[in-house]
């Protein structure tokens, strides 16, 4: 009756070290799924108020974009990447236009559409909480011909309004309303 511990102790063991890891494709090793280490960004209003914090990592051929909204008022939001690393209060103009490295127009809804850096709406309920992600296809978080993290960085943004998905160039959201910068 010796056994029948180790044999539980050795069938737990195996039963654990099998949850520790996703299902992949043979072969296929644990850190070639996400190539750099995630770029993460507080977004704050011009005030200094802290409405959310974002990250976005590469994963294959992909930037995974995900957006937690922390404390902003009940509403639907538009969310971009812009071009430029810089947060420049009252109106975050210095974050330059949305990062549109291939020249599209905005908005999944248009048909010359749409930039890299266009990201779905951010809902937010009544607790002040929402959050959003998104893989951007064919894209690289750093390095390659057109890396959104380039030589003066990137920002993210969250406008007034809810983006249309079509208007060029910011889907008709309004002013900036917080912005962070990804490092």
């Amino acid at each position: 009756m010796k056994l029948l511990p180790i044999v539980a102790a050795s069938m737990a063991s195996l039963a654990l070290s099998g949850c520790a890891l996703p299902d992949r494709p043979a072969g296929q090793e644990a850190s070639s799924a996400i190539v750099d280490a995630p770029a993460a960004a507080t977004l704050r209003t011009a005030g200094g108020q802290e409405y959310a914090r974002a990250s976005a990592t590469q994963v294959g051929d992909s930037i995974r974009v995900r957006i937690d909204a922390l404390g902003m008022p009940r509403g639907s939001y538009g969310a971009h990447v812009h071009t430029i690393g810089r947060c420049d209060a009252p109106d975050f103009a210095s974050a330059g236009p949305h990062w549109n490295p291939t020249g599209q127009q905005h908005g999944k809804n248009n048909p010359a559409g749409m930039h890299k850096g266009d990201l779905p709406n951010l809902f937010v309920g009544t607790d002040g909480r929402g959050s959003l992600e998104i893989n951007l296809t064919g894209s690289q978080l750093s390095g390659g011909s057109m890396p959104m993290l380039d030589a003066d960085g990137a920002a993210i943004v969250i406008h007034e309004r809810a983006d249309d998905y079509q208007t060029d160039p910011s889907g008709n959201s309004g002013a900036r309303i917080a912005c962070g910068l990804f490092g």
